[in-house]
Parts: structure tokens; sequence; C-alpha cells
């Protein structure tokens, strides 16, 4: 599976491979592994619900084992072990994994789901591989992908299933054109890729459908807040993080502006 992109970002927004290499570097073989024996698997299988539940446990436990193994001392939180279990503290290092983020487009065969490896530090995204497994690319935060221009039509990934109500509201004060797509890092990775320029999400979400991405993102420049526009915090008490933004950083002002003209907010 090949690891897309080239580095780029500002020294704020990542840390450099001198620093955490190991970590970037684990982060993208951990998630490329994962995504090609899902692949595997979803090659020998009809589809159907059970085989979503199978791949998420089978990506899980794999995840867990290679974590453990190369960094034993380090916290480990997945969206398929303890997802209630609070953290005493968001100081120090926590893995933030999701298996196989988008379940059901697995399940059905389609292109856009993830795997999705993170560490946060002290709460910040630093370290995130996001792998898309039916694509065989491995985003990452060791290389992350040069900063996109933006299309002359803004483009507004959203879910295919759950889209916020204020969606055509935004999408209208924004002059943007809306993509339906299914997994969240799928959504992410589109606007990391430049195949869109703007993700918004207030759906509620946990923080394994965020971390990976949200670090690639910044990690190649791009601006990545809860809607109100203060910064992500992860491997906090309660995993519970519902909204969030991605997008050129060039829009994000517009973006932000957009989203409180339709009277969106940050949800607890």
């Amino acid at each position: 599976m090949a690891v897309e992109g080239s580095v780029g970002g500002s020294e704020e927004q990542r840390v450099g491979d001198g620093e955490l290499g190991e970590e970037h570097r684990a982060a993208a073989e951990f998630g490329g592994e994962a995504g090609r024996g899902l692949q595997q698997l979803r090659a020998r299988s009809a589809g159907g619900k059970a085989l979503g539940k199978r791949g998420d446990q089978w990506a899980h436990h794999l995840l867990m084992r290679r974590i453990a193994g190369r960094f034993p001392d380090d916290r480990i939180r997945s969206e398929e072990a303890d997802q209630a279990q609070a953290l005493d503290t968001d100081r120090g290092r926590v893995w933030i994994i999701d298996p196989l983020d988008g379940t059901r487009e697995y399940s059905e065969g389609r292109e856009d789901w993830a795997v999705h490896v993170a560490l946060a530090i002290d709460g910040s995204p630093l370290v995130g591989a996001v792998a898309l497994p039916a694509l065989g690319l491995v985003l990452s935060t060791g290389a992350p992908p040069a900063l996109a221009t933006p299309d002359p039509t803004l483009r507004m990934v959203v879910s295919r299933s759950r889209p916020p109500e204020f969606v055509p509201q935004m999408a209208e004060l924004l002059g943007a054109v809306t993509v339906l797509m299914g997994s969240a890092g799928a959504k992410i990775a589109a606007v990391i890729r430049g195949e869109a320029e703007i993700y918004v999400h207030a759906g509620g979400q946990y923080e394994w459908d965020s971390a990976a991405p949200a670090a690639v993102a910044l990690a190649s420049g791009l601006h990545a807040s809860r809607l109100d526009g203060t910064p992500l915090r992860y491997a906090q008490p309660d995993p519970w993080l519902p909204d969030l933004v991605v997008c050129h950083p060039s829009l994000a002002e517009a973006v932000l502006r957009a989203v409180g003209e339709c009277g969106a907010s940050t949800a607890q």
C-alpha cells in the first residue's frame, strides 16, 4: 500500500521525523497492514453486516498487538474496546485508533472506508495515518501530502447518511457544491488530497473518528478545528467529540463565519 504525498505543513503544525520519526513510520505501517488484511478478508467474503463486525474485530486485535508490541508503555483508546471508559488524564501519550472507519461502506464493497491510527501527546494529535485500502493509499504525518490549490468551484464533502441540517444553507453561502461520501476518514482524506476543499460535521462523532485524519490534515497545512474555531483536543476523559471542520486554510475564515450564520454551534 503506497504512502502518498511529500513533506508539507508548517513546523508548528507537525513534528519532524527526528523527534517522532518512529511513531510516524509505525502509524503508517500498522494502518497499511490492517488495511491490506481487511481487503483480503473482504475478498473472501460475501459481504453483509457480519463481515463488518468481523473486520472491525480483526483489525482491532491486530492494531492493539502491534502498538503494544512497539510502544508497551503507551495507552491505547480504540473504538472496539472500552468505548465508554474515561481516561484519567490527557497528559502523556495515547494512541487513538479506529480499526475500520466506515463499516457500512466496507460491508457494501464501496471504496470510501479507512483505517485510522493516531497518537495524541498531551491532547494534541501529533501523529496519524489514514489507510485508504480500496485505493491502495496511506496518508501519513510522516510524509503529509502537499497543500493543494482550491478548486474555483468549492466542494464540500458531507455524510451520505447523516448530513447536518444546515448543509444546504452553508453550501449556498459559500457557493459550494456538496459531495456525499461515507466514512469520516474518507471525507477528510478527500480534503487532504485536494479532491474537496471543505468538510463540516455536526452530527456526533468520537475521538477515533477524527484523530488520525485531523493529524494528517494539520500536518498538510489544512485548517482543522471545532465548529467555533477552537483547537481539536484528544485523549479527553470522555471520547465524545461531536463536531469539527477541516478546510483549506484560505477558506477557514469564510467557512467558520458561514457556520455561525447557519446557527451551528460546538456541541458539548
